[in-house]
């Protein structure tokens, strides 16, 4: 999630495809690397909404994961995880 963010040149419509195929493959890195890629800081252009929904799709998915591996619930999980992206 540190790394920095790389965002294809491509049309959207393939990149949310390529998207949605890493959320559906279940593994944690790829999912971390859509949550990474979408993800907007304070001062970045707005979301689309298709964008948006991707991202939170993958964040609540890392999330899962992440309070699985951690034993703890998914509101706390989803917290680190938003310190994560705003410290990166």
């Amino acid at each position: 999630l540190k790394a920095r963010a790389r965002v294809k040149r491509t049309m959207w419509s393939r990149r949310a495809q390529e998207y949605e195929a890493k959320i559906n493959s279940g593994d944690p890195i790829f999912i971390a690397e859509v949550v990474r890629d979408l993800h907007r800081k304070a001062g970045q252009p707005d979301q689309s909404f298709s964008e948006r929904q991707i991202f939170e799709s993958a964040r609540d998915r890392l999330a899962q994961e992440l309070a699985a591996v951690e034993r703890t619930d998914l509101e706390v999980a989803t917290e680190k995880l938003e310190e994560l992206l705003q410290a990166a």
